[in-house]
This record gives structure tokens, C-alpha cells and sequence, in this order.
């Protein structure tokens, strides 16, 4: 089976790229080459940015594909062109979304593919509504064979779920208040892109999975205190967590609101039935306690990563510093 990832070398993709040419699939990943990840021992590397149509077109070079996986199309206009370029060129079109597409706040809970779509308050989640409603419409007006994948917050050893990078490290390490937006009760679910991986794989050139929408996440449940625990003890702390509310922190640092009030202040778990309907018995088998060690290693394995970004620090004592003196 042939298979381009545009993209290939993210979080996600990483892994997904690993997981395919297990699988035995040949794969070609377009890439402008950028990412500190290397691409996979056995993917053939197409140099090129899918975001200069012409340009992408020449590295392309007139390829046909059984399968087409967009991991980095953000917006309808990159779905429009994607279109363009892929009409009658694949089997499969996969545009990797997001669970921040559903309703926000939640309906009910658990989220499944059938939960409505509407989150007015996050840039992303509403270009990625736009996006999927776009595919929606190539699906039933020309019968383009895309399938629409749903992410739940996954990530790598490179990648904590909370701002602040090695910083939030750091400022644990040292003693130093870390935020947690609300009183860090509300539910979440981490993914690790392995899991989300196996999940994924069962997924491309499929026939069944043409037309649909798929989630694809853990089915740990965690507490945003749990999480901020998790990443202190794989680093051998005991974290000093100060509550704050999210539309404060909002209020304060709107760059760090949007995400809070548009998805993560909200308690949001899934029913993974639909996965399993294409690989029966599917269940992620990396706890966040491991992967927050993984996180932990990463960073300790080389001392170039642990940077500390003074604007982030900055911005954490200033949200703790005004949030105190609203209550004093």
C-alpha cells in the first residue's frame, strides 16, 4: 500500500509514520525537512511544503497514492487545496482534527463521534470545524474519499500537556508555584502518540473508514491535578500548585485563555467503541505515569533541552502576583 503522510516528523505523525512501515506499507513522507525529528529509517522523503501548491505539486511529481494523510492542514483554504491537488490522485484522504471540535461546554460526557460540533471559543477548534465541514461537503457532493480523525491532546517524550516546556519543570524543581487553572478537579485525557498510532494505522486504506469521523484516544482518566502531580513525581517533586481560575488567567494572558476556556477548563473523557469497530480490542497501554517519566528522561538526557524561557516565567508571576491581589 502506498502512503503519503504530508508531514511525518510531529508529535503525532512520528509515530504514525513508525507504526505504518511496521506494517509493511511504503511510505513517503513530504516535508520541508525542518523538524528536529528525523524522519524513519525506510520512508522515501519527498522534500517539498504542501503550502506552495505548485511547488508541491512539482515534488509530487504526477504520484498516485492509495492513501493521503494531511497532518498539518489547519484551516478550510489548506483543506480547498489539498482537494485540488489530491482529486482522483488517492483512495483515501485522512485529515487528522481534533476533539476540541465538539460542542463546548459538553453536551454529556462521554464524547463520541456523534457529539455535535460548535466551540465558539478557540481560534483552532473553529478552523478545524470549518475543515471538517468542508470534507463533509466533497464526501457528499463528489463522493471524495476522505476520513476525518479526532486527536485527543497527544503527545511525546518532547511534549508536556501544559505550557511552559522544560520551564514548568524547572520552576517545580525549584520550589516555584506552578498554575493549574480552576481547583484542577476538571477530567481530562492524555494519549500517547504510540497509541494513538495502533489506533491509526488499522485505519488507513480501509474501505470502511471512508466517509466517517473517528476518535481516537486513551481511556485513562486523569484530574488536571493528577497530571500536574504526575509530571512533579517524574521529576522527584512534590509540586506547589496554585489554583487559579481560567477566566482570570484568561483576563490576564489572553494567549493562555483561549485554549483554557475553548477546551481544557472543561471535564472531557471518550467512548473509543467506534476505534474498536476497526481494530477489535484496541485500548491504549502507556499510562501517563509512564509518560510523564518518558517526559522527565528526555529532558534530563541532554542539557541543550532544558532551557528555561524567562517571558513564560514572566507570565506566571504575573497571573499569580495580580490573582493574589484580587483576594487580599
Amino acid at each position: 500500500m502506498r502512503v503519503l503522510f504530508i508531514g511525518g516528523t510531529g508529535v503525532i505523525s512520528s509515530a504514525c509514520a513508525q507504526a505504518a512501515l511496521d506494517a509493511g506499507m511504503e511510505l513517503s513522507l513530504l516535508t520541508r525537512g525542518k523538524s528536529f525529528r528525523p524522519p524513519p529509517p525506510g520512508a522515501h522523503i519527498l522534500f517539498g511544503d504542501i503550502r506552495d501548491e505548485i511547488g508541491a505539486a512539482e515534488a509530487l511529481d504526477g504520484q498516485q497514492f492509495d492513501v493521503v494523510v494531511d497532518f498539518i492542514a489547519y484551516t478550510p483554504d489548506q483543506i480547498e487545496a489539498d482537494l485540488h491537488l489530491f482529486r482522483g490522485r488517492t483512495g483515501q484522504y485522512i485529515f487528522i482534527s481534533t476533539i476540541a471540535v465538539y460542542q463546548t461546554p459538553p453536551p454529556r460526557l462521554p464524547l463520541n463521534e456523534d457529539t455535535p460540533l460548535g466551540n465558539p471559543y478557540w481560534q483552532y477548534a473553529i478552523d478545524k470545524i470549518a475543515c471538517e465541514q468542508r470534507l463533509q461537503r466533497a464526501i457528499e457532493e463528489e463522493r471524495f474519499p476522505a476520513t476525518i480523525v479526532r486527536p485527543a491532546h497527544t503527545y511525546d517524550c518532547t511534549f508536556l500537556p501544559v505550557r511552559g516546556g522544560y520551564t514548568l519543570l524547572d520552576r517545580m524543581k525549584r520550589g516555584k508555584p506552578v498554575i493549574v487553572h480552576g481547583d484542577g478537579t476538571s477530567l481530562w485525557t492524555l494519549t500517547h502518540h504510540t497509541d494513538f498510532a495502533r489506533g491509526f494505522t488499522a485505519l488507513l486504506g480501509n474501505p470502511a473508514a471512508l466517509g466517517e469521523a473517528v476518535q481516537i484516544t486513551s481511556d485513562e482518566i486523569l484530574t488536571w491535578n493528577q497530571i500536574y502531580t504526575t509530571l512533579g513525581q517524574a521529576v522527584g517533586v512534590e509540586p506547589k500548585m496554585v489554583h487559579v481560575p481560567s477566566d482570570v488567567i484568561a483576563a490576564f494572558e489572553p494567549s493562555w485563555g483561549a485554549s483554557l476556556l475553548g477546551d481544557k477548563c472543561h471535564s472531557k473523557f471518550f467512548d473509543n467503541t467506534k476505534i474498536r469497530q476497526f481494530l477489535p480490542g484496541f485500548k491504549a497501554q502507556v499510562p501517563y505515569a509512564e509518560g510523564a517519566r518518558q517526559v522527565a528522561a528526555w529532558y534530563a538526557a541532554d542539557p541543550a533541552r532544558q532551557q528555561v524561557d524567562p517571558h513564560y516565567d514572566q507570565i506566571t508571576e504575573r497571573i499569580l502576583a495580580g490573582f493574589a491581589k484580587i483576594f487580599t
